[in-house]
């Protein structure tokens, strides 16, 4: 067992685990942190997306101990974010399961480029699956934030 040391939404936490633990699991079970969500568990579907050191990253493709010292962000670090909104207000969230992973990665989005064009929040998102709103919704959401 590993003693890993994680920053995660601001907070400083310490938990015991295997080093291959995923960080999605550590996120999970650990912290108790369920809005991230594991979909596919092979990096195909952006439902465990999370910022590393300020980076969109999939969860379920990471070992916890590359996470040691990072600085994470997950869905629950942009709670009441006008980007959360947006995607209340358009209808861009709908069963839930692909929303803290479309949400990170539109945050990341807007993070570098404030004003996407509807091309460039498409090709952001390509990376992450829905079934439910198909994707006008989504976008509609993330060009209202970038409002």
């Amino acid at each position: 067992m590993l003693q890993l040391k994680l920053r995660v939404n601001g907070c400083d936490y310490a938990v015991s685990t295997w080093p291959m633990e995923r960080l999605l699991d550590v996120l999970r079970r650990d912290l108790h942190l369920t809005g991230t969500k594991e979909g596919c568990g092979e990096g195909e579907c952006g439902s465990c997306a999370v910022l590393v050191n300020g980076k969109l990253t999939n969860s379920c493709l990471v070992p916890a101990v590359q996470a040691m010292h990072a600085e994470i962000v997950t869905i629950e670090g942009l709670e009441h974010s006008r980007l959360q909104q947006a995607f209340i207000d358009t209808g861009g969230a709908q069963c839930g399961f692909c929303t803290p992973g479309m949400i990170m990665a539109s945050h990341a989005l807007l993070g570098t480029n404030p004003k996407p064009t509807e091309f460039e929040i498409r090709e952001a998102l390509s990376g992450n699956l829905c079934r439910c709103t198909g994707y006008n919704k989504i976008i509609d959401a993330v060009l209202r934030a970038a409002e």
